[in-house]
C-alpha cells in the first residue's frame, strides 16, 4: 500500500510549476497528506555583480526576493490548501538541487512533484536540468511533470477530491 504523509512540490512559478501544484495538490487530498511548496531563490552573493556585504544592497535584495516568492507562493495556495492541506511555504536560497532536497530530508517527505520543460539535447546537456539532478539525489520518489502533456488530474478530478467521500452504512460499522 502506497502511503503519502508528507508531498512537496518545488516552483520557479513556470506553467510546468502550475501543472506540477495540481498533481502535488491532487496527491496530497488522496492521501490526506501535508503539502509543502517550496522555491529556491539565487543567493545574491553568489552572483558575479554582488559585492562582499551581506548588509546593504545584496541583503536588502535577497531579503525582497524571498518574500517576494514567499508573497507568489501565498497566492498559489488555496483556502483548502490551508486548512484540508495544511499547506507548509518554504523559500530558501542557493543551489535548487542541494535545497530541495536538503528539505525533502529534513522534513520527511515521501513524494516529491517537479516540473520539467522539456528542453531541447543542446540546453540540457549545457544547462542540466533541475528535475533529473532531484531524481538522482532526492531522498523519496520524484514525479516529473511536463505541462500541456497527458494530464490525469482534470478540474472534474480536483472538484471530486474536494468534496467528501460519501458516508455509507458499511462504512460506519452498522
Amino acid at each position: 500500500m502506497i502511503a503519502l504523509k508528507q508531498v512537496l512540490v518545488a516552483t520557479d512559478f513556470s506553467d510546468a510549476s502550475e501543472a506540477a501544484l495540481r498533481y502535488g495538490r491532487a496527491l496530497a487530498h488522496a492521501f490526506g497528506a501535508t503539502l509543502h511548496v517550496i522555491h529556491v531563490v539565487p543567493d545574491v552573493l553568489s552572483l558575479p555583480w554582488s559585492g562582499p556585504p551581506e548588509t546593504g544592497p545584496a541583503g536588502t535584495l535577497q531579503h525582497d526576493w524571498e518574500q517576494h516568492a514567499r508573497d507568489r507562493i501565498a497566492l498559489m495556495l488555496t483556502e483548502r490548501d490551508r486548512l484540508v492541506l495544511r499547506a507548509q511555504i518554504a523559500v530558501r536560497s542557493g543551489d535548487p538541487v542541494r535545497q530541495i532536497v536538503e528539505y525533502a530530508m529534513s522534513h520527511g517527505i515521501d513524494l516529491a512533484v517537479l516540473g520539467t520543460r522539456g528542453r531541447g539535447p543542446v540546453a540540457h546537456i549545457l544547462l542540466g536540468s533541475v528535475a533529473e539532478r532531484t531524481v538522482r539525489f532526492a531522498p523519496c520518489p520524484v514525479l516529473t511533470v511536463r505541462p500541456h502533456q497527458h494530464e490525469f488530474v482534470t478540474e472534474v478530478a480536483a472538484e471530486a477530491a474536494a468534496r467528501p467521500a460519501p458516508v455509507t452504512p458499511e462504512l460506519v460499522g452498522a
